[in-house]
């Protein structure tokens, strides 16, 4: 491609038009927009509820009032996040954006009153309300609040928590504004020039083919984070401490347990998660052998982990060449899901090039509603947006089937499954590239993407998880989680998982200090349970064919209308049990082997 093409091509209005998304099929004119905005605005009076949802007939009335005005907010909602995302840089899209959150601000505050009302009704109220045939739609949600109830605590009590709403947050904005406003970026010299190491230039660093450079960028990364030990210990700590005053204060078993409870998550699946990962460890250590030995150092050190060991296998192909290589990656899925696939191709459901002031990576989005789901790119031509093409219409298949089987209320689902039908799609294409190429590099690349992806999902973020639950137990025992604790813990788990072919380099022990996820209390197991599920999906389709297809549309099309462990259970998996940990393993070391035979 010529540079003047490459400049052309960045210019929004010089992108063919089947190259852009369809905003048109959610509204065609500013001015509808803005007459449905003076619409939704007008609705927001919930009043005439207020202290009467003990009436079945009132609950009734008012859920179908919220779920209308909801329907048309997130289509205000949807289309104004599209159109700035098309070009952040334009301010007519910005207050758009800006009116949206005004008004959600305003919605949010007239229904915050429904969920303590309810809470506050006895359990045979809401039993009864849930057994109503007339609220069939909203049964699951009203049994979630039957099973938060024993945690809801007086009017007073609830009143003073909510007032702590800020303060409990602030643990994590603090570390935002030192992990970014405050961060003292080092710099190292590439090449005799200076390079400063932000988060995003220090991920490139650590894949940088020169030994040296990984090194350097390493110790200097970390290094900064060394003289921000103190105050951010502090930080984490009292994000811990909050958890445990919340966990007491609502009554639940321990902070694990009211995180989990929170998602309809059983504790199970994370402690079997921790102990079949922890099981799996030795695949691990075999795979940090393989790349000492390919890599030729005699002492493989955390700054070589991320480094290629597969050069020049890169696939450039132009955007229609990888969407065909897509749908025939996922032809597994069916005549139908291909069909889909093609209607979004050509009705124009994604937005596919670069361009100035689009905002960058890749993403779905759909509400219940729309005509159909919407997907940003900003492809170029590389292997990695090859599967980004397959993995953002797993996202956009999952809601298309949700929204269309089941009701308003359980069309949504939750974060615990939003990667699955993502990931299964990654590993089809995977699968299908596997099994068609000849060029033994192109395979080894391929089973090294695979394998690092199953590394950096799987083992490392339950290594994660593993740190925030025994921090956890550590503050809910009374001992004090120092620097040097904190520290000592992290470093000893580095050891466990990364083997005696790695050395866990005495920075690497300040490596927890540094990830913005542990201010969001066990949320990184949900990546990690999330790549088991595809995985073991992906297999039971590759080797049962149409009977877990068919168990598989099941899930895609159940939405929120169950706990996510349930749900999954229709896919085959059943994450309370070792099968699917088991299966994902199994995958790993297939991988592991037909690397080590190439």
């Amino acid at each position: 491609m010529l540079q003047e093409d490459i400049e052309m091509a960045k210019i929004r209005e010089n992108v063919p038009e089947n190259l852009k998304w369809r905003t048109e099929d959610i509204f065609e004119t500013q001015a509808e927009w803005d007459a449905l905005y003076a619409e939704v605005e007008a609705k927001l009076d919930f009043s005439q509820y207020e202290g009467k949802l003990a009436d079945a007939d009132m609950l009734l009335e008012c859920y179908e009032k919220v779920n209308a005005v909801e329907l048309d907010f997130s289509k205000l909602s949807v289309y104004a996040f599209m159109k700035r995302d098309e070009d952040t840089r334009k301010s007519e899209y910005n207050a758009l954006q800006s009116r949206v959150d005004m008004l959600g601000m305003k919605f949010s505050g007239a229904v915050a009153f429904i969920t303590p009302e309810l809470t506050s009704l006895p359990v045979k109220t809401l039993e009864a309300f849930a057994a109503d045939e007339r609220f069939k739609d909203y049964d699951y949600t009203l049994r979630s609040l039957i099973k938060r109830k024993p945690h809801v605590l007086s009017k007073e009590m609830e009143a003073l928590l909510s007032q702590g709403g800020r303060v409990f947050g602030g643990f994590q904005r603090i570390f935002g504004m030192i992990d970014n406003a405050d961060f003292p970026y080092p710099e190292i010299k590439v090449g005799g020039e200076k390079v400063k190491l932000t988060h995003g230039t220090y991920g490139l660093m650590l894949h940088h083919p020169d030994r040296d450079v990984r090194r350097k960028a390493f110790k200097a990364y970390y290094g900064a984070y060394m003289g921000l030990i103190n105050t951010i210990t502090a930080t984490y700590t009292g994000n811990v401490d909050k958890d445990v005053f919340i966990s007491r204060a609502r009554k639940y078993d321990s902070c694990l347990d009211m995180a989990l409870s929170n998602e309809d998550v059983d504790v199970k699946v994370y402690k079997n998660l921790l102990s079949s990962v922890n099981k799996g460890l030795p695949l691990l250590h075999r795979y940090f052998r393989d790349r000492k030995k390919i890599m030729g150092y005699t002492k493989l050190h955390m700054y070589d982990v991320y480094a290629s060991i597969v050069e020049g296998a890169e696939m450039e192909l132009d955007y229609e060449d990888a969407f065909k290589l897509v749908r025939e990656g996922l032809a597994p899925l069916g005549e139908k899901y291909q069909a889909l696939l093609q209607e979004a191709h050509d009705n124009r459901w994604i937005d596919v090039e670069e361009t100035e002031g689009k905002r960058s990576g890749a993403y779905s989005t759909s509400v219940f509603g729309l005509k159909h789901p919407y997907v940003l790119l900003n492809y170029q031509k590389t292997t990695n947006n090859i599967f980004t093409i397959a993995h953002e219409l797993g996202h956009a298949m999952h809601s298309y089937f949700s929204e269309r089987n089941q009701p308003q209320e359980k069309a949504g689902y939750r974060i615990f499954v939003a990667e699955v039908a993502s990931t299964v799609n990654e590993i089809l294409l995977l699968k299908h590239l596997l099994k068609t190429t000849e060029d033994v590099k192109l395979k080894k690349y391929l089973l090294s993407y695979y394998m690092d992806t199953l590394k950096g999902t799987l083992f490392r973020q339950t290594q994660f998880a593993e740190f925030e639950y025994i921090a956890h137990d550590m503050a809910e025992k009374g001992q004090p989680l120092t620097k040097d604790a904190l520290n000592d813990v992290y470093l000893n788990l580095n050891k466990k998982y990364y083997g005696r072919s790695v050395v866990s380099d005495p920075e690497i022990a300040y490596e927890w200090s540094r990830i913005p996820h542990f201010y969001r209390s066990f949320y990184v197991y949900k990546y990690a349970t999330g790549i088991i599920s595809a995985v073991s999906i992906a297999e039971r389709i590759y080797t049962e064919g149409q009977p877990a297809v068919d168990d598989y549309f099941k899930f895609l099309s159940s939405g929120g209308s169950d706990s996510p462990v349930e749900l999954l259970k229709l896919a085959g998996v059943d994450l309370t049990k070792k099968d699917a940990f088991n299966s994902a393993m199994q995958s790993f070391k297939n991988a592991l082997t037909e690397f080590e035979a190439l």
